[in-house]
């Protein structure tokens, strides 16, 4: 513990604390260590491990479909978009054509997906800052979305229904009909978010102007997602590296330029506006055909380095893969949006308060086993 001289009569000492690695606020088993001189922060120091299943030396042993079953187990609010990037390494390195079928789909569940992620992040963002209600209302809208991946592929959060070559199986008669029942109640649904919370005056004081990124910080840090877009930075993937079907789909990135917590509330809540756009674009123009293409039992990628992204609810996700011709890839290497995104929460806590530090962490979403590997 040191002490600080403040003047002559009064004295402030600075506390080393732990928040964490078992904490509400940090939304998985991550500690933190934190230099504070009263309620103010002085440094905060990330502590990972506690969850680390050595999931990418895992990848060297097994094939490549048996990889893809291994990457729903990281951001597991992700898992098809997860999946699909393996699966989509594993066609590029083939040159596989995948049928426009599966393109679609695949794009469809994304969306979803993105949905039912940020209705978690929302409902938990608000009981982070002490608004309870917020629990009820996000989670009574992603089940509906549950309901669909439960029907579509038999589970509800850590799901396999993307494969090399296409999906396990087409999709459910009941699918498009649940789909859009789904966007007609969230229409009307999301707005009540705004009402909620984003307008509401104690949220906004809690949120402006707290845990700043300017946009060259965003770039420096490698900063992706709605937490890069919150700083004005232009970082989504699906429009600058467009993969599946979104180069048929017209959509916009949602920007802000403040930086600040905030503004990163706001990019996601106007993603999910954006996601039912794209679902609303394809759902009732899903090309008939094949829902995947015949793939060797055994899968052995061409000699050679080969990579893929693809933008999850976090940001980027990047599989790197290493091949030297057998059925087991010589180096797997994920870069994980969450990472580097943990990474910037020193450089944008200190100086504020550990309130502060709840609300900047909330905005950043992070998923541990995405960042513990």
């Amino acid at each position: 513990m040191d002490t600080v001289a403040v003047n002559n009569n009064f004295k402030s000492e600075e506390y080393f604390i732990n928040m964490g690695p078992q904490h509400p606020a940090t939304h998985g088993v991550l500690r933190l260590l934190l230099t504070i001189d009263g309620e103010i922060i002085k440094k905060v120091e990330p502590d990972l491990g506690y969850i680390h299943r050595s999931i990418e030396k895992m990848s060297e042993r097994d094939s490549y479909q048996q990889i893809v079953h291994l990457t729903d187990r990281m951001d597991y609010l992700s898992s098809h978009i997860n999946n699909e990037a393996v699966c989509l390494t594993v066609e590029n390195a083939l040159e596989l054509e995948i049928p426009e079928r599966v393109k679609v789909i695949r794009t469809i569940l994304g969306e979803l997906t993105r949905i039912a992620s940020h209705c978690l992040w929302w409902g938990v963002m608000g009981m982070d800052v002490g608004a309870l209600t917020t629990y009820f209302y996000g989670f009574r809208d992603r089940e509906m979305i549950n309901d669909i991946f439960e029907e579509t592929c038999g589970a509800r959060l850590t799901m396999n229904y993307n494969i090399p070559g296409g999906l396990m199986f087409d999709i459910h008669p009941n699918f498009v009909k649940r789909t859009k029942d789904f966007i007609a109640h969230f229409k009307t649904k999301l707005p009540e978010y705004d009402t909620l919370l984003t307008g509401n005056v104690i949220f906004q004081k809690r949120m402006k102007g707290v845990g700043i990124l300017t946009k060259e910080d965003a770039i420096s840090f490698g900063a992706s997602g709605p937490v890069g877009r919150g700083s004005g930075y232009s970082c989504d993937v699906r429009k600058h590296h467009p993969y599946s079907a979104y180069d048929r789909v017209t959509f916009k990135e949602s920007l802000k330029t403040d930086g600040d917590s905030l503004s990163r509330y706001q990019v996601r809540i106007q993603e999910m506006w954006e996601s039912i756009a794209i679902i609303e674009q394809l759902i009732d123009n899903i090309p008939e055909g094949e829902h995947k293409v015949t793939t060797k039992v055994v899968i052995k990628l061409p000699p050679g380095e080969y990579y893929q992204k693809v933008e999850t609810a976090r940001g980027e996700l990047g599989v790197y893969v290493i091949s030297t011709g057998t059925k087991n890839p010589y180096r797997v290497k994920f870069r994980s949006p969450g990472f580097s995104n943990l990474s910037l929460l020193n450089h944008i806590a200190v100086g504020g308060k550990i309130g502060d530090l709840v609300a900047t962490m909330a905005t950043l979403d992070l998923v541990i086993p995405d960042i513990d590997r």
